[in-house]
């Protein structure tokens, strides 16, 4: 009898064949033009889930639907594995600086170029693939099974956690598994030991009622842009520490251990720096770039808005202007708290000649674990059986919201197992997931099922 692996390499054309119609459904959660796509591709999903073997619905919410997959035959002693993943994708602008178009995937050297192929589409994919290959030549899993797809994550998941909240006993696991993150470097699989959370705000500074003639009223009225970057300004002082009164009250500070670590890995300035095409590196004085990128808080603006900017030139005094300022937050750090102290910051240094509001758009609370135990041996069994490497521990710059509610409400742990690499462009033109990881960590899915249901019976 075949064996799964030998039934993933069999069938690779045809695994990918499936993922490329994945990556061609332009499920953009954001803009509700997309909204009969996104739902097309909770449908499609759920129809993989019941060809690789599994019951699949597709459970309605307030938004987005949530793609319900169940396999519960190893019986009621048997332990419970629970899948997360994510069928939405960001919006695929600025379309110009694709090379090929963000739906229509592509393979360039090795390459899956496509908008949601390494975030999240093809690594959820690949747990779909790992499930069949199991259920199509042993008729069976070695643990119970419970697949939560959602078409909200890149919008903040704002009805993930009263989903799961109203359906704790039907997602009841032991373990929860989520790919949706980075490998450290090619050939080099991870497990992951942090992620940072996450508060975004948008800011608006108001004067005059409408636009105004610079040389008639320049001068005399405020001027709402200049007023917002002063305030900008302020967040940061010379040497890279946000400066925001009371903000590091409750970051935690990891431990020389752990650090150490992190510096030790092969990591490389240079080199990072080719990556992103900057002609140099900034950030918080005393950490080293990994440090960084994976323990330390940030603040950043991450747009702005004000007067004219079309093309040529109008002389305008501008009634409002608008930033949209994120913070990626640590351990213990709570998002509505830095909310609250960017507002009142950005009142104490404003002008009193302009208005100013700001509102929270959505945020995430950091996530912080254990990385020894069982489970994440088990997991380390898995990878380097098919890598052929033992997995380093790394931590995660960006923002998983629901791992820590999974923790809280379902009482389960989370382990983080990442396919896609550094330089992916994720959120970004061309993204990129490399076929050898989509089939490769197929490969090590199938033995990391086994190697849980070793460790939690």
């Amino acid at each position: 009898m075949i064996n799964p692996r030998d039934f993933l390499v069999d069938r690779r054309q045809n695994s990918l064949d499936q993922l490329f119609d994945f990556l061609g459904i332009p499920s953009v959660s954001a803009r509700s033009e997309h909204d009969d796509d996104t739902a097309r591709g909770a449908e499609w999903l759920a129809s993989r889930m019941e060809a690789a073997g599994l019951a699949a619905r597709v459970v309605a919410t307030e938004g987005h639907p949530v793609v319900l997959g169940e396999w519960r035959d190893a019986g009621s002693d048997a332990p419970t594995l629970l899948i997360y993943g994510h069928y939405d994708v960001q919006p695929p602008d600025p379309l110009d600086e694709w090379s090929s178009p963000p739906f229509e995937p592509e393979i360039r050297d090795g390459r899956i170029y496509a908008r949601g192929s390494a975030d999240d589409k093809g690594q959820l994919f690949m747990h779909v693939k790992a499930l069949e290959a199991h259920l199509q030549t042993r008729g069976t899993l070695p643990l119970n099974v419970v697949v939560v797809a959602e078409g909200e994550e890149e919008v903040g998941s704002p009805n993930l956690v009263p989903f799961v909240e109203a359906h704790r006993d039907l997602l009841a696991a032991d373990v929860v598994v989520i790919s949706d993150s980075n490998m450290f470097a090619p050939g080099q699989p991870s497990l992951l030991f942090s992620l940072r959370g996450l508060a975004y705000v948008e800011v608006h500074v108001r004067a005059a009622r409408s636009d105004l003639h610079s040389g008639a009223y320049g001068g005399a009225v405020p001027n709402p842009a200049m007023a917002l970057a002063r305030m900008l300004s302020t967040l940061h002082d010379e040497t890279g520490h946000i400066a925001i009164p009371g903000f590091y009250d409750d970051v935690v500070e990891w431990d020389e251990e752990t650090r150490s670590a992190i510096r030790d890995l092969p990591f490389n300035d240079d080199e990072f720096l080719q990556e992103v095409g900057a002609p140099g590196l900034k950030g918080e004085a005393g950490f080293s770039t990994l440090e960084r990128l994976w323990i330390r808080p940030t603040c950043e603006v991450n747009g702005l808005l004000s007067g004219y900017t079309g093309e040529g030139a109008k002389t305008v005094l501008p009634a409002r202007a608008m930033a949209k300022v994120s913070f990626r937050l640590v351990p213990d750090q709570d998002p509505a708290r830095v909310a609250r102290l960017l507002r009142a910051h950005l009142e104490s240094v404003a002008p009193p000649e302009v208005e100013v509001e700001v509102s929270e758009l959505h945020g995430g609370n950091p996530w912080r674990a254990n990385p020894s135990g069982p489970l994440f041996d088990a997991a380390a069994r898995a990878l380097e059986e098919a890598f052929g490497r033992a997995p380093v521990l790394v931590g995660e710059g960006g923002s998983i919201p629901i791992v820590g509610d999974f923790e809280r409400i379902l009482g389960a742990p989370v382990l983080l197992v990442g396919y896609a690499l550094p330089g992916c462009n994720m959120h970004a033109p061309d993204e990129w997931f490399t076929v050898e990881n989509f089939q490769v960590g197929t490969e090590s899915l199938v033995q990391l099922y086994e190697e849980l249901a070793a460790a939690l019976s």
